[in-house]
């Protein structure tokens, strides 16, 4: 076997990963589907329907070829609009939309300040091809500010997540005060605050009413709060524009499917005509984790600190056994492990409240004196 002594390695560790068959009989706090749109058969339909009276079903080609269509188009000036940027453009990915950017925009001479929580997507990027990264301790805005003093660089550039995946808290506000002091550009990735924070859930930008500058770029996945699959880059029209020349997963990739696109779009409107009720639904929710497990949450990723991988996936079968799918993850992943609880609208509050009697009720069986994330 080839590489047979990594895989036991992992196997010895504890750190042996495997795909898992979907099972939609289990209640699920596991995936990023935030606010259950990929259940709602009134989008499925509405998508459907609306694809069916176009005269082509999939894009065939990259958007630099003929595969930028209508479709994409339309749901780029709608995300412009919602979010007030001056131009977008829509991919293949999140995974691809931060190789593009970091790939492309950090340039020799060019300097990269990433939070040490940086999707893993960011931190590959910066292996590609001679980038000079500093990484700064997470939410660190001392720091950044004298990485940012003490470097001097052709172009600064910083990288944070509105959201980040895994502890579920927010970015520091003053990092947009910090860019803008030494005209820095700013790269936000919204993957997990899109359509879960903010006045109208468009994201960080919203929440602290940030209007866009030349130097802000905001990138999104449509596959966690929007139900779909793809992503999203926003910025001025000369960072999109140069972005077009450069980036090679849009230069040499098939354009993002038609449907994905289609669904995206309808997701976006239901969330701006349905964003009171949907808040309403998201402020529950936290409400019931503060009153059942006495913890606290920016975000609807609840990450419960376990420490120990074995653990962790004993957790995850107990709960897959009552019926409950939970993400357990583990290092190195994360510093240490976790089970990490994603508050779903797509759930029933009556489900969640359960999940977290279940959870404190097994943590206090396996003896652990106290819940912390």
């Amino acid at each position: 076997m080839y590489y047979g002594k990594e895989l036991k390695a992992l196997h010895r560790s504890k750190r042996f990963r495997s795909r898992t068959l979907y099972n939609s009989e289990l209640v699920d706090f596991a995936s990023n589907d935030y606010l259950g749109l990929a259940h709602n058969k009134e989008l499925l339909n509405q998508t459907t329907t609306m694809l069916a009276n176009e005269q082509i079903y999939a894009s065939k080609s990259s958007m630099l070829v003929n595969g930028y269509h209508q479709i994409h188009k339309d749901f780029e000036t709608a995300l412009c609009k919602a979010n007030h940027f001056e131009d977008a453009v829509v991919m293949g990915s999140g995974f691809n939309a931060n190789i593009a950017l970091i790939e492309a925009l950090v340039r020799k001479g060019d300097i990269l300040f990433m939070d040490e929580l940086y999707h893993a997507s960011g931190v590959l990027a910066t292996n590609l091809h001679g980038i000079e990264v500093h990484f700064f301790k997470h939410n660190d805005m001392k720091q950044l500010h004298t990485l940012l003093q003490t470097h001097q660089a052709k172009r600064k550039i910083i990288a944070v997540e509105g959201i980040y995946s895994m502890d579920g808290d927010l970015c520091d506000k003053k990092v947009f005060e910090i860019a803008n002091e030494y005209d820095a550009l700013l790269i936000v990735d919204e993957a997990h605050s899109s359509g879960v924070v903010g006045e109208n859930l468009m994201g960080v930008f919203d929440l602290y009413n940030i209007t866009p500058q030349p130097n802000h770029i905001k990138m999104g996945t449509l596959g966690k709060a929007y139900g779909s699959f793809g992503a999203y880059i926003l910025a001025s029209e000369h960072i999109i524009t140069y972005l077009l020349n450069r980036a090679k997963p849009l230069i040499y990739a098939t354009a993002l499917s038609l449907y994905d696109t289609l669904f995206a779009h309808n997701s976006l409107r239901y969330i701006l005509e349905h964003k009171k009720q949907l808040k309403q639904q998201i402020q529950k929710r936290k409400q019931i984790v503060e009153e059942e497990l006495n913890l606290t949450s920016d975000s609807l990723i609840l990450p419960i600190l376990i420490k120990d991988n074995i653990k962790v996936m004993q957790l995850k079968q107990l709960l897959e056994a009552d019926g409950y799918s939970i993400g357990a993850i583990r290092q190195p992943t994360v510093p240490h492990a976790i089970l990490r609880v994603i508050l779903r609208v797509g759930e029933s509050e009556e489900s969640l409240r359960i999940v977290c009697k279940k959870i404190k009720s097994l943590l206090e069986t396996m003896k652990y004196k106290k819940i912390s994330c």
